[in-house]
């Protein structure tokens, strides 16, 4: 059933929209829900309009501006489906020309509107009072020859073709910036207005942006050519730390030296060690990774180098290991100070002549293999410990590298971010807008443990979440928002604790001085004051270890182990 209105009808009240606003002035940031914010001059956008103006042509600033509007339009029409979800389709409606006026842009008065979702039909008259776009024409560009209230228009048109779920199309048949008495917009499907296509174009690349779209073809060519030369997202970033990384590999790649390949669980050792591959003289060759971790210990010789029929139990027949499977291209050993000592001094053996032994054989078989090895843990210390060969370390050791934690190179989220969300709106053929700007607040801040391989599954988990032509929110990143999680800032306040759980201080500054040299002088061991500090958390959370984990600073998994070593938590 369609819903007229005719100027009879008030607005719903604002609070909802209102109290979606948010100033934290002492972090320079305004939000509307998820969307930043800014307040700005009308001054200022006036000069920024003629600028373009003057540089690009009326025409062509016409579509930018439009284009410009669209996508506030997109976005405003979302927030307000989840504002207003049982509301009457006109509130829903109106919350567009609320959302107008709030911002300063332009008071809204609906003169007619008939809507009917269901059908598809749509048909509004409405006059724009004071629009921002005329007092720009009037000091800045003086009476125009055609309506000016572009980047209004193109909202219009976007937020009501996405509450339509098909394009409408909105016309400023008279205003104000040229010289007429009222802006009136009129708005109707695409099909029933006869100039539709010669409209539309504005909503299209012009001849200048169809350039940059054709270099940025260019570009997106290479970048793919390159891509599989340098191996899935190997290459994105723009940080200092990971440059250097980068650089230094751009060396190992032209080579033959072994690589050791250091950081984190997460970083993307792999990665890496398959672009040194595509990037090298044996990049025709084979590539095999092997997760030594993965392997038991009395399976790790047969898999690496092989074994003979009758070997041991259940070898039933003869079979290369991987080091011949890898002959004349590379192989990769994560986690290599999981090695055996047998399997050691078998991998020294390659190393150093290039030949190898298939466990329950005596033929001695050459191959021709570069070894990438990589570990999180400290292979040195392995030495020291008895666990690893000091000979084997050295001649990994030739050419080592540190990859660094995202979170010391968060200015490349963002690139890894997007890279991450083209993968996966491919792979469920999905659109989303992109995440939402309180989203990406969330992901500078946070610490990621996981560094890019929990980046990749947020991201995934967001699009998946996320449904097309609407923006990922943080809910759609993270089933529990890790907001004790950030990094601390020294303006932060820190409670701390005594051995005997009392608060004694609330300090800005680390824990150090006085309090220190109490718990040394009574003797209180290091963990004693860690069962102390997570018992506390724990009743603080009322025994619940997610609550307590953000009390500490910590991920629920890592809280968890604590706990049961500790004897806190129950196996059970």
């Amino acid at each position: 059933m369609a819903i007229s209105y005719k100027s009879q009808l008030k607005y719903k009240d604002y609070q909802d929209l209102t109290d979606q606003i948010r100033f934290l002035s002492s972090e320079g940031k305004i939000w509307l829900s998820e969307q930043r914010m800014l307040l700005m001059a009308v001054s200022a956008m006036a000069a920024f309009r003629r600028e373009i103006v003057n540089s690009m042509g009326v025409e062509r600033a016409k579509g930018f501006f439009l284009r410009l509007g669209y996508q506030s339009g997109l976005r405003d029409a979302e927030l307000a489906r989840k504002l207003r979800p049982h509301c009457d389709e006109i509130d829903i409606f109106l919350a567009g020309p609320q959302l107008h006026a709030l911002k300063g842009m332009v008071k809204v008065i609906p003169i007619k509107v008939d809507i009917d979702q269901k059908a598809g039909d749509f048909y509004a008259e409405i006059e724009w009072v004071d629009s921002f776009e005329v007092e720009i024409c009037q000091t800045e560009l003086g009476q125009m020859d055609e309506p000016a209230c572009w980047a209004l228009l193109g909202y219009a048109c976007a937020y009501t073709s996405s509450f339509m779920g098909r394009e409408v199309i909105f016309r400023e048949i008279s205003c104000r910036g040229c010289g007429d008495e009222k802006c009136v917009i009129v708005g109707k499907p695409a099909e029933q207005w006869e100039d539709a296509e010669e409209f539309a174009r504005y909503f299209k690349a012009d001849p200048i942006i169809e350039e940059l779209y054709d270099l940025q073809s260019q570009v997106s060519s290479l970048r793919s050519s390159l891509e599989k030369q340098q191996g899935q997202y190997y290459g994105i970033g723009q940080s200092a730390s990971y440059n250097k990384v980068c650089k230094m590999i751009d060396k190992a790649a032209l080579g033959k030296v072994s690589v050791l390949l250091l950081g984190e669980t997460g970083v993307g050792k792999e990665v890496v060690a398959r672009s040194v591959h595509l990037r090298s003289e044996r990049a025709e060759g084979p590539f095999i990774a092997v997760n030594c971790a993965a392997i038991p210990p009395d399976l790790i010789e047969p898999e690496l180098f092989g074994v003979e029929k009758g070997a041991f139990t259940g070898a039933n027949q003869s079979r290369p290991g991987r080091f011949e499977r890898a002959n004349g291209g590379t192989i990769f050993l994560d986690e290599v100070v999981e090695l055996t000592p047998r399997a050691q001094a078998s991998l020294l053996r390659v190393l150093q002549e290039g030949e190898l032994e298939r466990v329950g054989d005596n033929r001695t078989r050459s191959v021709n293999v570069r070894i990438i090895a990589a570990t999180n843990e400290s292979l040195a210390t392995a030495v020291e410990a008895g666990r690893f060969r000091a000979d084997l370390y050295y001649r990994l050791n030739v050419f080592p590298v540190q990859i660094p934690p995202l979170r010391e190179r968060l200015e490349d989220l963002p690139l890894l971010a997007e890279h991450f969300l083209r993968k996966f709106q491919t792979e469920y053929n999905k659109r989303t807008l992109g995440l939402s700007d309180k989203a990406l607040e969330l992901c500078l801040r946070y610490r990621w443990p996981g560094n890019i391989r929990e980046l990749e599954n947020v991201i995934e988990r967001g699009v998946i979440l996320t449904d097309n032509k609407e923006t990922i929110g943080q809910d759609a990143l993270f089933a529990v928002v890790p907001d004790s999680e950030f990094h601390q800032t020294s303006s932060q306040s820190t409670e701390v604790i005594d051995y005997e759980g009392q608060i004694v201080a609330g300090s800005t500054q680390s824990v150090s001085g006085h309090w220190a040299a109490d718990i040394l002088n009574c003797g209180v061991s290091l963990d004693e004051v860690e069962k102390t500090l997570m018992q506390r958390a724990m009743d603080e959370a009322n025994q619940n270890v997610s609550g307590a984990a953000r009390l500490l600073g910590l991920t629920r998994p890592a809280l968890a182990y604590r706990l049961k070593k500790s004897g806190i938590l129950s196996e059970s």
